[in-house]
């Protein structure tokens, strides 16, 4: 009996032991791990080139706004794998909450960095479809106005993370990355629910996009969803590097 006991205590044990130095992700110090992201990072760069080619050459010319649509094809894909990041903070943010475990807060704060570059991509590719479209390189729309504000919720996330310390940092950005959340879906139906001049994506409607341009906007859906995963598992795989030297330093100091 006695070996019995011990025996899930001394698992428990080097369970508690491998998060406190920082190995709460195991997958990620695989090997193999390692050459499957570096694999999907190099599938991801073809495919990229892929859409480049077709968003420059393979797709028609759109026939009011001329080659400036052609933002479009990495436009919309920036907005998905903002939104998918987003996301994915959402869940870690309530997995943390329920479970106060780092690996939860590790991804949320991995996802959140890399949805703020992607949305940033969407906020300056905008602009620059909109000047020629309505003539101005911001209005006050009601899906640029929702998209800035979820841009600026996860800049507040990061810098919280930056300035406050522990389980505290962890605990308030959590419940702000939850918060911040609510803004997606309002993003995705503010041109149902207010007068916008933002145009309504239409793939298999009649009137929508040409076939060309919708195999156009697929690969490069594919594409930027590739680079996402690959920069999710470097981003996450740096983050436990960084608290495991962090675990180091300490036992040393």
């Amino acid at each position: 009996m006695a070996r019995t006991d011990i025996a899930p205590a001394s698992v428990a044990a080097r369970e508690d032991k491998s998060r406190l130095i920082g190995s709460y992700w195991k997958f990620s110090e695989d090997s193999r791990i390692a050459r499957l992201a570096r694999v999907v990072g190099v599938i991801a760069l073809v495919n990229i080139a892929v859409a480049l080619y077709m968003a420059l050459f393979y797709a028609p010319t759109e026939r009011t706004m001329g080659d400036v649509q052609r933002i479009f094809y990495f436009h919309v894909p920036s907005a998905w794998i903002g939104f998918l990041a987003f996301f994915v903070v959402f869940v870690a943010s309530l997995l943390y909450l329920g479970r106060r475990e780092r690996r939860w807060d590790a991804l949320a704060l991995s996802a959140a960095e890399i949805g703020v570059v992607f949305t940033t991509l969407v906020l300056l590719t905008g602009p620059l479809w909109a000047k020629v479209a309505w003539g101005a390189f911001w209005v006050w729309d009601a899906r640029l106005t929702t998209t800035l504000v979820l841009w600026m919720i996860y800049i507040g996330y990061l810098m919280l993370r930056s300035n406050a310390e522990g389980e505290r940092r962890a605990r308030f950005a959590a419940v702000l990355g939850i918060v911040g959340f609510l803004d997606v879906p309002i993003i995705y139906i503010s041109v149902e629910l207010w007068r916008t001049m933002h145009p309504t994506l239409l793939i298999s409607q009649s009137g929508g996009l040409a076939p060309p341009m919708t195999q156009t906007l697929m690969v490069a859906l594919l594409s930027f969803t590739l680079l996402f995963v690959f920069l999710l598992i470097q981003r996450v795989r740096l983050e436990q590097a960084r608290d495991q030297l962090n675990f180091l330093r300490e036992a040393i100091g």
